[in-house]
């Protein structure tokens, strides 16, 4: 069975869009979501957003709900990604970009493109996080003054590969999942 992600606000505030049941797939909950909005408020309008891996979209497309000039969404699973845009064209945007795609792949080049915020909410207990972190630091993919969101599983420690350059500006626990949104200075 299928389920559905709400976006909580901005100009399609209160659009319901389809979610495949996928393993894995774990759309960031309406709280989680709303606390991570009022942490972005000053910098969401205007923003060029990318989600590294965006599962249901739910950060992505409240993102471009919210004014993000451009959001960008990158999704290993086809199937995933084919839902992605469909809802895309649902709600008719044209500031996304979907591609289908493995992240590492796609950020281990140099940037085409430099982004002010990034999410970084991958699959749990894969140790995915560090690699993304390395591979977005050394070809350059932050504009600066970039935010960084990451959602991990409270188990996951990441003090040991953060860089020393990125500064946590809020954190939240809520259940099994931490919450922290950094600010990257330029070195």
């Amino acid at each position: 069975m299928n389920g559905s992600i709400r976006i909580i606000g901005g100009k399609w505030r209160g659009r319901k869009l389809s979610v495949l049941d996928k393993q894995g797939l774990r759309p960031t909950t309406d709280r989680v979501k709303e606390t991570l909005y009022n942490w972005l408020m000053p910098i969401i309008q205007n923003s060029n957003c990318l989600d590294c891996f965006s599962g249901s979209g739910s950060l992505g497309f409240e993102a471009a709900s919210r004014g993000a000039q451009s959001v960008t969404l990158l999704e290993k699973d086809k199937q995933v990604a084919n839902q992605l845009k469909k809802n895309k064209q649902l709600i008719a945007s044209d500031n996304i970009d979907i591609y289908a795609t493995d992240t590492f792949q796609w950020l281990d080049k140099p940037a085409q493109k430099q982004f002010d915020v990034v999410f970084i909410d991958p699959p749990f207990h894969q140790s995915l996080i560090e690699k993304t972190i390395t591979l977005l630091e050394n070809n350059h993919w932050f504009n600066s003054s970039a935010y960084i969101y990451i959602e991990s599983e409270t188990t996951h420690d990441l003090t040991s590969y953060i860089p020393s350059n990125w500064y946590l500006h809020r954190e939240k626990t809520a259940g099994q999942v931490h919450s922290y949104l950094f600010i990257r200075e330029d070195k």
